[in-house]
């Protein structure tokens, strides 16, 4: 972990995993929220410099988790209260003899989740590091007495150097919504550049999608994920942002794996598995 993330978290709150060789992971407690991926070094995730880090709001960068509700939500917060509770440990981080690192955290309903919605569950978000991927996975158990529907997402934000030169690959011919433009589109680009304020959701996704920039590529693996959010404020929603600096939108791209144009349906003692694995490719 670098000097400046360590100066802006408690030591407390976050979870390190660490293969050597300059690739680590550090995840906040609050939300289970993925902080940093580093590859050999090089930071792959972005952060706000003006993100939360407190547990008072949810985090404004990194890997926020999304559940049970995608958007705006009549019963509590904005995408839902996972990313705004307090993960416990399930399991600590330990290396298995590839050289992976793993760990589990999970999360339960309590009277705060039922005063807003009623439903048992439980929660565990398991992560895997490797030398060149990370890959996360939510699996959802329902331990109540009936079944409930919910939406999912994964809310990944990597770094770019300049997103005037980033793209977006494997969406062409897919149906997306857009939520700026209002409106049902069909994506006719094999690079999908992001010129201005995006929030689109690609639908019916193949099994992999991949963000370009100049000095990397990474690819989302998707499992059980049918949808793919591609988010970018641009100029105007940045700055009315209080914890997103005006000129961060220059180097970020969210590219999110999510279950969320229709409600999932979990029965009772069913459990969900959810899952991306992130693959780092430097370019020579």
């Amino acid at each position: 972990m670098d000097a400046e993330l360590a100066g802006r978290v408690q030591e407390g709150d976050i979870v390190i995993l660490d293969v050597g060789d300059g690739t680590s992971a550090v995840v906040h407690l609050h939300g289970a929220t993925a902080l940093s991926w580093k590859c050999s070094g090089q930071e792959i995730l972005f952060l706000s410099k003006k993100a939360v880090l407190d547990s008072s709001k949810a985090i404004r960068g990194g890997i926020p988790l999304v559940f049970p509700q995608f958007g705006p939500w009549s019963c509590g917060p904005q995408h839902g209260f996972a990313r705004n509770k307090r993960w416990s440990v399930e399991s600590q981080p330990q290396k298995t003899g590839d050289g992976t690192v793993t760990c589990s955290l999970a999360l339960s309903d309590d009277e705060d989740t039922r005063k807003a919605w009623d439903y048992r569950f439980k929660l565990v978000y398991t992560l895997e590091l490797s030398k060149s991927s990370l890959t996360t996975r939510l699996t959802v158990d329902n331990t109540g007495d009936e079944s409930f529907t919910f939406t999912t997402l994964m809310h990944s934000y990597f770094l770019t150097p300049d997103i005037g030169t980033t793209t977006v690959h494997g969406l062409k011919g897919l149906t997306y919504v857009d939520k700026v433009q209002n409106g049902q589109f069909q994506e006719d680009r094999e690079a999908v550049s992001i010129p201005e304020n995006y929030d689109r959701v690609y639908q019916k996704c193949p099994s992999s999608v991949f963000m370009e920039c100049s000095t990397h590529s990474v690819s989302v693996n998707l499992s059980n994920f049918p949808d793919v959010v591609v988010w970018n404020p641009w100029s105007e929603k940045a700055k009315a942002m209080s914890d997103f600096g005006d000129e961060e939108y220059k180097t970020m791209v969210c590219v999110e794996a999510g279950s969320v144009s229709s409600p999932v349906q979990i029965d009772v003692g069913q459990k969900l598995s959810f899952q991306q694995t992130l693959q780092v490719q430097a370019k020579l």
